[in-house]
């Protein structure tokens, strides 16, 4: 039961100006069981008291004003500063602007949070004053029902017949890009981005448009674009917010932004590259509330798993995660390393760049710059007697020895590499110039995967495949007894998308004495993977059980793996389903 609220400061005030009851305070409590939600707004939406009357005595508590919005309503300069997620979050609304100074119309004058989102969205400092709810939440309806789709709509028929400029002066990208309206919208496009669950935004510049998209679950959605003559001032803008020269158009530049959303903070890099038609940008949105998964969120199944945790714990030895950029490696290592993680064992990381913390473990980030490669780090590391490492990427032979003398010394290496597929990790270290010896006395196995997306269990439907479907994953009709397989189709709980989230699609080989064997005889990659058919369950075989399982779609397994043809070749495959 929410207990704080039976002692909040307010609860005897509002007890002795007769708004509330002893039993009102505990009808409260015990609506809100976890204590989560602030005592003011918990009340406000109770109905137990006269919000108005709640209002006149905040005021008087906290010697604020009580405004009227209906009087004064809100100036259109104020409204443009403060970007429509915040003002419907903490359900506040602003009223003026006077230089640095905004006033804030609020419910809850106690929300110190929403206080730091406010001056971090404006760069203003805020004066509060008091609304009442009733006021306050007409005010909201009537000016902060805004999405980027309705904000682009009105820029644009203000701008029909606004010039497309080439070149900007600093000064000029320096003054649009401080505008009310301007600073608004790229707000908007971040916090929209991070409630959709993006992973990436987009700005991509052409000849006579410029594109904004959302990369989510792993597929890029285009968003309504912004009038083309706004580019330089939304991508100086966002320049500016991560720490970048604006005046450097014409090179490559990398920053960084950290933001705090009510789910937790956000950290943003953001990357510029100079195009033919002005500078294109990526942000890519670090959601420190998201990467950290368990191993059953994963998407691991139980004999992938099973086979997978004895690796995660040896005293010795190397075990990789192999994917493409994008595939969920990092994620995967976290979730190991939070998985085997005790106050026995020093864990150390060497990553570019550190995606997220964990508590616990001591975490080095990459900077060639100062001198800090995988290489120079690791060698650094050993002297620190850590028990378990975790290597961000291996990308030379250097970097490789080194973490593979040291699994053959007594450490634990977690390690990725990007290769297609489990076998191709011990060809691709080859390749780099290891010996195959060393190899073979290191490598404990190695875990490839893929993401593809989960099927909404709110709106998947269920369907009966054609055998065409079936002979792409060497099934039969027979093969599916017993299974459930499902569509997506899309409705609000997935914004008709048919999709929720990710999950991985997992190879695992493990490196036994035969396998050892072919390694020190520098087998290719095909006879390794020959040799372990019957006791690797590939990709494609994972993905169909979890297709089988209505948790995935044929199209998204075929959209991630390849298959081999007879004559050797690689083919990819899709399917829309």
């Amino acid at each position: 039961m929410g207990e704080k609220f039976l002692t909040h400061p307010l609860a005897e005030v509002l007890v002795g100006h007769g708004l509330l009851t002893e039993g009102n305070l505990r009808q409260l409590a015990e609506n809100s069981p976890n204590g989560n939600t602030a005592f003011v707004d918990a009340l406000l939406d109770s109905g137990l008291a006269d919000t108005d009357r709640v209002a006149e005595v905040l005021a008087e508590r906290f010697a604020l004003p009580l405004v009227s919005l209906k009087e004064d309503p809100p100036s259109r300069e104020a409204l443009a500063l403060l970007p429509a997620s915040v003002a419907q979050r903490h359900r506040c609304i602003p009223v003026a602007r006077s230089g640095g100074m905004l006033t804030l119309a609020c419910l809850n004058p106690g929300n110190l949070r929403m206080f730091d989102d406010v001056r971090f969205a404006t760069g203003c400092q805020v004066r509060p004053v008091l609304a009442r709810r009733k006021d306050l939440l007409a005010a909201l309806e009537e000016h902060y029902d805004v999405t980027v789709e309705k904000l682009v709509a009105g820029m644009r028929k203000d701008n029909d017949d606004a010039p497309a400029q080439e070149e900007y002066f600093i000064h000029d990208l320096q003054e649009k890009a401080s505008e009310p309206t301007l600073i608004n919208l790229v707000n908007l496009i971040i916090s929209e981005a991070i409630e959709e669950g993006a992973s990436d935004i987009h700005v991509e510049p052409f000849e006579r448009e410029m594109r904004i998209k959302y990369r989510v679950d792993g597929i890029l959605q285009e968003v309504p674009p912004p009038p083309k003559h706004l580019q330089p001032a939304i991508v100086s803008r966002i320049k500016i917010m991560a720490g970048m020269d604006i005046a450097k158009r014409h090179v490559p530049q990398d920053g960084y932004i950290r933001i705090n959303m009510p789910s937790g903070q956000v950290d943003i890099r953001v990357a510029t590259v100079p195009t033919i038609f002005g500078e294109g940008v990526v942000m890519r949105l670090l959601n420190k509330t998201s990467i950290l998964l368990s191993m059953e969120e994963l998407g691991l199944q139980d004999e992938t798993r099973a086979r997978f945790e004895p690796m995660m714990n040896r005293s010795f030895g190397i075990v990789l995660v192999c994917g493409p950029t994008g595939s969920g490696k990092t994620t995967t290592l976290y979730a190991v390393l939070n998985h085997i993680f005790t106050p026995e064992k020093k864990i150390i990381t060497i990553e570019d760049p550190v995606e997220y913390q964990l508590d616990g473990i001591n975490q080095i980030p990459v900077r060639p710059a100062r001198g800090v490669t995988f290489a120079t780090g690791l060698r650094s590391i050993l002297r620190l007697d850590p028990d378990i490492l975790l290597v961000g990427e291996i990308r030379d032979v250097e970097t490789a020895e080194i973490a593979i003398r040291s699994a053959l010394t007594g450490h634990l290496i977690f390690s990725t590499l990007h290769t297609n597929d489990a076998a191709s990790a011990v060809t691709r270290l080859l390749d780099m110039g290891v010996e195959p010896y060393l190899i073979a006395s290191s490598l404990q196995g190695v875990l490839a995967q893929r993401l593809v997306r989960r099927l909404c269990p709110a709106c998947r439907q269920p369907f009966e495949p054609d055998e065409e479907l079936f002979a792409q994953f060497g099934k039969t009709r027979e093969d599916a007894a017993g299974a459930a397989f499902c569509r997506p189709v899309g409705c609000e709980a997935c914004k008709e998308r048919g999709y929720v989230g990710r999950m991985g699609i997992f190879e695992l080989l493990e490196i036994d004495d035969d396998l050892r064997h072919l390694i020190v005889k520098s087998e290719s990659s095909h006879l390794i993977k020959d040799a372990a058919k019957g006791r690797m369950t590939t990709m494609r075989e994972d993905g169909w059980r979890k297709i089988a399982s209505a948790t995935t779609t044929f199209a998204e397994v075929l959209r991630q793996t390849q298959r081999d043809r007879s004559d050797g070749s690689i083919v990819a495959e899709a399917w829309d389903d």
